[in-house]
């Protein structure tokens, strides 16, 4: 039995919450879907001179923000699910706000629905924004002057504003129909090679292959050859050409990944075949029978886990959120602030995997807002020369905050700040000094809040989570060993058993990286989770032999793809 080390809080960094990184491959796409979903509807208020309904549509255009990671066929179906989420907590809110005044009741309502929205989210792996931008309508909604004959008619201009996203964020597929699922699959070749360069240069150094820097270079190709299935199977059983050449491609990376040592895991030919994928060119088709993708019917043929399974471990989660919010609000109203969902949704904001990143993102939050706050004392006095500056500036801002924000939140915060309380002007002009410091109280009295309360509800469940992920991987190891060790196992079986342990692993990183993270909770099984990542990837290496592929020449065909 290993030696289980406590678990104790990572250091706290604040440079290395505000260091940049580098902007997403595709950080023009959500910049550009959301100024081209936002600007119709509301030059279309502002022809009309009712920008004070531009809250409502604005719920619906920001929509748009979503999905662009996954396939067209899975987008269509995760863009409605976030439209239909956005426009029923709009109307939740509104029915609320024209029900009653109560400022303690809407607090309370919308921190209730802020956790929902957060588990939601997170348990349906939406992806970003996350539960930020639904929290920020559906709060701010709260707090709109309404009475109930309004309300059908304001949820039906989000509804339509939604409507009008969901086209935006399909219109790319019409040009380039397996965008997301290339490009998933070049991240993925990208990272395989990395790791088969880092495992050949210790090798060299006579370290074979060991360290930190090596683990962590495994552990990011992993991720990103599972990220490139999931967007490969997220079609379901649809499949074409194109698709199944991409399939080949994957399970190249997946074989580099668990043998790296071996002649196909030639870090210039993964590289060749990702950058090959650029554009909208054929798919490099590399030697090799469908064999290689026995697995894959396997994994279709398994059955999702149950939202209700996947909610369970979220209750942490779930009850840090509605805490926090509810107390970052209250607190608001106690100072006097006329706004208190902006503390309601700085304390949503906040909360990631453990308390570790919960607290980056708080300084990531209050840099920006605080930075964010200083740009719009500069341009309100634009903004307020003609309603119709005022509406290009908030779309400027749109921009900026989808094009920085993958850098590092706070520099898209810096954007987002600016264009909210833009937003604020849309129904009338207001006092910026006062703008000013309700925001900044806000900022402050939410992150303080809303960490000392993700500090304050533990976790405990991390614990319980890295032993289910550390059986899992087990379970895996052993089905593979037994295949292995029989004289001629069946391939599809084998193929199969592989792609379990790999999965397996990958889940086990991502769990382990989550719990240690947290605080105050039992010491954590690090020694058993190196040792079994260490024999996982030993028999992920062993079944890529036993399959053959070390002898793949990865050669081209005629119907290779023009780099």
């Amino acid at each position: 039995m290993s030696t289980a080390t406590p678990s104790t809080a990572r250091r706290l960094s604040l440079a290395g919450a505000l260091r940049l990184g580098r902007p997403s491959d595709i950080w023009f796409k959500p910049a550009c879907s959301v100024v081209a979903a936002v600007a119709p509807p509301n030059l279309t208020l502002l022809v009309l001179g009712r920008l004070d309904l531009a809250m409502y549509t604005m719920a619906g255009s920001l929509c748009a923000l979503y999905g662009h990671n996954r396939p067209y066929p899975a987008r269509a179906r995760t863009l409605a699910r976030v439209i239909l989420g956005m426009v029923g907590g709009l109307a939740v809110a509104l029915v609320a706000a024209s029900l009653t005044t109560d400022a303690v009741v809407l607090v309370t309502v919308g921190a209730l629905m802020a956790a929902v929205q957060k588990v939601l989210c997170d348990a349906t792996r939406v992806g970003p924004p996350g539960n930020v931008v639904l929290t920020f309508i559906s709060s701010a909604s709260l707090f709109a002057p309404q009475t109930p004959g309004q309300v059908p008619g304001h949820v039906g201009l989000a509804l339509a504003a939604g409507a009008w996203a969901w086209l935006v964020g399909m219109a790319p597929g019409l040009l380039r129909p397996h965008g997301p699922e290339r490009r998933a699959t070049a991240h993925a070749l990208n990272a395989a090679a990395a790791y088969a360069a880092a495992y050949a240069d210790t090798a060299h150094a006579d370290t074979r292959g060991t360290g930190d820097g090596h683990d962590r270079t495994r552990a990011t190709a992993a991720a990103a050859v599972q990220a490139a299935w999931q967007s490969l199977l997220a079609t379901g059983a649809r499949t074409d050409r194109t698709r199944r050449a991409l399939e080949h491609l994957v399970v190249r990376a997946e074989v580099a990944l668990a043998a790296p040592a071996d002649a196909d895991a030639d870090p210039t030919l993964l590289r060749g075949w990702a950058c090959a994928l650029r554009g909208t060119g054929r798919v490099p088709r590399v030697a090799g029978a469908d064999d290689d993708l026995l697995g894959i019917d396997a994994e279709l043929s398994v059955p999702q886990r149950p939202l209700w399974h996947r909610l369970g471990p979220l209750t942490p989660l779930a009850a840090r959120t509605a805490l926090g919010c509810a107390l970052a609000g209250y607190t608001s109203l106690a100072l006097g602030v006329g706004r208190p969902y902006w503390a309601l949704v700085t304390a949503a904001s906040l909360y990631q995997a453990n308390v570790t990143l919960t607290w980056s993102r708080g300084v990531q939050r209050v840099v920006g807002n605080l930075l964010g706050v200083l740009v719009f004392a500069a341009v309100v006095p634009l903004a307020h020369l003609h309603p119709a500056v005022l509406v290009l500036c908030c779309l400027a801002f749109n921009f900026g905050a989808e094009a920085l924000i993958g850098r590092n939140y706070w520099l898209g915060s810096v954007c987002v700040t600016p264009m909210a309380l833009l937003v604020t002007e849309f129904a009338r002009t207001q006092d910026a000094g006062q703008l000013i410091t309700e925001r900044v109280v806000d900022t402050l009295v939410g992150a303080l809040v809303g960490f000392g309360t993700a500090v304050v509800v533990t976790n405990r469940r991390a614990g319980d989570r890295i032993e289910h992920a550390l059986t899992a991987v087990e379970r895996a190891r052993e089905q593979a060993a037994r295949l292995l060790a029989g004289e001629q196992p069946a391939p599809r079986a084998l193929e199969a058993a592989r792609r379990t342990l790999a999965a397996a692993l990958a889940d086990l990183r991502a769990t382990a990286d989550a719990a240690s993270g947290e605080w105050w909770q039992r010491a954590l099984p690090q020694e058993r989770v190196v040792l079994a990542e260490q024999s996982g990837h030993r028999t992920l290496a062993a079944t890529v032999r036993r399959q053959g592929t070390h002898s793949w020449d990865g050669a081209r065909t005629t119907e290779d793809v023009r780099p």
